[in-house]
């Protein structure tokens, strides 16, 4: 073979080589791996592992009673210290002292039960109950007296006594129940105690 073949046939080999490159590249890749272990799965995260075991929940309407309550206590806790500040009867100053040492209690009470349910309870009370306690900071003496005792002392314990009675019916959570039943007649007691104060304001 002539130095002129020769170097025309390393030509043809080196093309061939370049032009089977990628497949022979392609190949190795293949076989490494299918003959690679398969690889273990990612650790999942806490979070997914959180949730993977989280208890079931507490019923929608249970939790919409609870958080009810919950709006209802609050509201009697700050209209009670502002009895304390504003009201003009002693006996009002006293009704409103009860009520924020009642209702915190009643409240502490319904936030240890939540907790321990996984029920994330308001952190303020609703509009209706804001809208009233804005009336009544603009008030004070004789005039707040008797908005207090109309307003909160009868018509919101009125309501706070039905959602109490409707809880003890509708409720499947026997705590919720247990709950109900221990606070309805710390509420009624309060009731009977504002109707006795309109009645006397309305003797003067």
């Amino acid at each position: 073979m002539n130095r002129q073949k020769a170097t025309r046939l390393h030509a043809l080999g080196f093309a061939a080589a370049l032009a089977l490159g990628p497949a022979l590249l392609h190949n190795a890749a293949a076989q490494q791996a299918q003959t690679s272990p398969t690889a273990p799965a990612a650790p999942q995260p806490p979070a997914q592992r959180a949730t993977a075991q989280k208890t079931p929940g507490v019923a929608v309407a249970d939790q919409r009673m609870m958080r009810d309550l919950a709006q209802a206590n609050m509201a009697e806790i700050e209209t009670g210290r502002l009895a304390q500040e504003k009201a003009g009867s002693e006996d009002v100053k006293r009704f409103g002292s009860q009520m924020v040492e009642d209702h915190q209690k009643a409240l502490s009470e319904l936030q240890e039960l939540a907790h321990g349910k996984n029920v994330e309870l308001p952190t303020e009370p609703d509009a209706k109950h804001k809208l009233v306690a804005t009336g009544l900071k603009a008030l004070s003496g004789e005039a707040f007296d008797k908005q207090y005792i109309r307003m909160v002392g009868v018509t919101d314990h009125r309501q706070t006594v039905e959602k109490l009675q409707r809880v003890q019916r509708e409720t499947g959570d026997n705590d919720l129940r247990a709950y109900a039943a221990k606070t309805l007649p710390v509420v009624q007691k309060h009731l009977q105690h504002a109707e006795g104060l309109r009645g006397a304001q309305a003797r003067k």
